[in-house]
């Protein structure tokens, strides 16, 4: 009875492998060297994408500003307090921290978010399905408030699934750094028109 019931336990798990390894045939190896590939990728598209240029935090280095690799892709320092934005005039449209962590314009402030895979103040939580969600619908965790500018969702909706996924499977896999980025301030929207 004991065989039995295993048995189908395991022929009805067979569907949730197959979904999960691709292939019920792969050998280990073969998975592992298929994760590995998609890690590559979504390496390979993250230092293409410029993801570092706005998530990896700047310092002063000897040849002046340099990405600090120790808090690589950490989003904007907590421990940095922004004071106001300076008021733009003219043509200009945003203003952006000593760090590129953070940023100012029409639609409010925007903080860098944490890509790490902390599981309190980074994307250790997220699912890969939420990652979709969100390059998909430029909304936060893929249901809540808006992404706000300069983060480019629009060119990053534009990638492919497997891109996408390979993005996230890579971010899955690097150090996880502690730092809780503060909320965006999001701007009211302008006053209407008077009517005429």
């Amino acid at each position: 009875m004991k065989r039995v019931i295993i048995s189908l336990i395991l022929l009805a798990t067979l569907p949730f492998v197959a979904a999960c390894a691709g292939d019920v045939s792969a050998k280990p190896t073969q998975v592992a060297d298929r994760h590995a590939a998609q890690v590559a990728r979504g390496q390979y598209l993250v230092n293409f994408g410029g993801c570092h240029d706005c998530h990896t935090p700047l310092k002063m280095g000897a040849k002046g500003p340099e990405p600090d690799m120790d808090r690589m892709l950490s989003g904007h320092p907590h421990d940095l307090v922004m004071t106001p934005p300076p008021k733009t005039e003219g043509p200009w449209m945003a203003t952006g921290s000593v760090t590129m962590t953070a940023w100012a314009g029409p639609w409010g402030i925007s903080y860098a978010r944490n890509l790490t895979p902390d599981k309190v103040s980074g994307l250790g939580i997220w699912t890969e399905d939420m990652f979709l969600k969100t390059m998909r619908t430029g909304k936060h965790m893929g249901v809540s408030r808006p992404l706000l500018p300069p983060m480019p969702w629009q060119n990053l909706n534009k990638l492919n699934d497997d891109d996408l996924k390979s993005i996230f499977a890579y971010l899955q896999t690097i150090k996880p750094v502690r730092n809780e980025v503060p909320d965006p301030v999001i701007a009211p929207p302008p006053p209407a028109a008077p009517a005429s």
